[in-house]
């Protein structure tokens, strides 16, 4: 939370190990009080960092089973209109439009939609995914043999990229509506056999 008087970003309860993740992902210092023990950011972190650093603890928190509540202006995710919101309604748009259709186009548009170049949903993800790796890897050694973390996103990152690309290919045989099996050929007429004798 942001004290509403003093506009220090604090962090009230917890045990030691909730103390370590507010201490290593949030920046946060301890600061024992006669009543009870809370955290809170340094004075001089800038504001961004401290939003950043506080959604990044919070969300550290919830994956280690902790129950968080994260002031929605320390929120990075947070967004006055809805952005997030509007983004899963129209992931789930385009998940009806494609369970319903039957026509070739309406089927190639939506594989337009997630994967066409620049302006797709896959490529944008991997813009997100290429600004993770590449400033985590500024924060670790560079080695590319290590098989870390860090080199194991951007194979991701990498694969993603070209699932994507043959995704795009497959668009062009999606306008097409499936061909009606061809006519079986007629069996061929049997020769007659003779009634006559051989000689």
């Amino acid at each position: 939370m942001r004290d509403p008087r003093t506009q220090l970003v604090l962090a009230i309860g917890g045990d030691q190990r909730a103390a370590g993740i507010l201490q290593t992902a949030g920046g946060f210092t301890r600061h024992p009080d006669p009543s009870t023990h809370y955290h809170r950011q340094p004075v001089t972190m800038p504001v961004e960092q401290q939003r950043l650093r506080a959604t990044a603890a919070s969300y550290a928190l919830m994956a280690c089973g902790y129950s968080t509540f994260l002031d929605p202006s320390l929120n990075v995710f947070a967004t006055h209109d809805s952005d997030r919101e509007a983004a899963h309604r129209y992931l789930t748009y385009l998940t009806e439009l494609a369970r319903k259709t039957d026509e070739g186009p309406v089927r190639a548009a939506v594989l337009a939609e997630i994967a066409a170049p620049e302006t797709g949903v896959l490529p944008r993800l991997r813009e997100v995914l290429v600004s993770v790796w590449t400033s985590w890897g500024n924060q670790v050694p560079a080695d590319p043999m290590d098989g870390g973390p860090v080199q194991r996103l951007m194979d991701i990152t990498t694969v993603l990229s070209r699932k994507a690309r043959k995704i795009e290919e497959l668009r062009t045989h999606a306008t097409r509506s499936p061909s009606s099996a061809a006519p079986a050929a007629p069996p061929a007429a049997s020769a007659k056999k003779s009634s006559r004798p051989r000689p």
